[in-house]
């Protein structure tokens, strides 16, 4: 059931901005919560992304956009809630390559991006998009880094059911460059799944996840790229980064497409 190959929005996908980046939608207040939100108010199908732990970046935005707004014959609403409250990891304190940023980075494991805590959150603020946004009919999601393993582990029994278990909000879930990829996972899918791996992922652990799947998958590796490139870790100065982020988008383009 694994698919790959030539992906046919990449056609559609713009070429990415180096640079400044300004971002075409708007921020809106979600009982306290600031959600970034981007697509035409008239697309009945929408996408809920969990970001990286860096936040509200450039190119995490920037991806918001390109998947709203690409391809014109099927466009999307977005939504990217900022879980951090605006408080999100330093850049600087990443890798953690010594005593004081490997305790910056526990710490905040422990506190703003705590897994369960984070979990929690997710199942009421679709629920509370849908109210607002009634048009709206399909809903598929998409995790960063972070936001992937928060949308597939097991221990987080919420995210779990959202995603990819029995009475998913979720038509189809999506992740790029998953933290801590874990075969197990993929056992309880239910829901259509597209994996975009870097070159960082254990490459048996991403096979291994590929062959645990029941359901309908696109699971491809881009065996260049390090971990976190189609988000806040994304070099989009340099040619080849940009040209594979251009692509990994117009992969996810092509798998939301066919399933929302």
């Amino acid at each position: 059931m694994a698919q790959q190959g030539h992906s046919e929005a990449c056609c559609t996908v713009p070429p990415a901005v180096v640079g400044d980046y300004k971002p075409k939608g708007d921020y809106i207040d979600l009982d306290g919560m600031q959600v970034y939100t981007t697509g035409p108010s008239t697309a009945t199908s929408a996408i809920f992304i969990i970001y990286d732990i860096f936040g509200f970046s450039p190119q995490a935005l920037q991806g918001a956009d390109i998947l709203a707004h690409a391809d014109q014959s099927h466009q999307y609403q977005v939504f990217m809630p900022d879980f951090f409250y605006g408080k999100p990891l330093p850049h600087d304190v990443f890798p953690p390559d010594n005593e004081d940023k490997k305790k910056q980075l526990s710490d905040f494991f422990a506190g703003p991006a705590n897994p369960p805590d984070t979990a929690k959150k997710v199942p009421e603020l679709v629920k509370k998009l849908g109210e607002k946004y009634t048009g709206i009919k399909k809903w598929g999601s998409l995790g960063m880094c972070w936001g992937g393993k928060r949308g597939l582990t097991e221990d987080v029994e919420q995210i779990v059911s959202l995603t990819s278990q029995s009475g998913t909000s979720f038509t189809a879930s999506a992740e790029v460059h998953p933290a801590m990829v874990d075969p197990n996972d993929a056992k309880g899918f239910k829901v259509p799944v597209c994996m975009l791996a870097s070159g960082d992922e254990k490459p048996e652990d991403v096979e291994n996840f590929k062959k645990n799947l029941s359901v309908d998958s696109h699971i491809e590796t881009f065996k260049d790229q390090l971990h976190g490139w189609m988000a806040a870790r994304g070099d989009l100065k340099n040619e080849r980064v940009r040209a594979e982020y251009e692509r990994g988008y117009g992969v996810l383009l092509d798998f939301y497409h066919k399933y929302l």
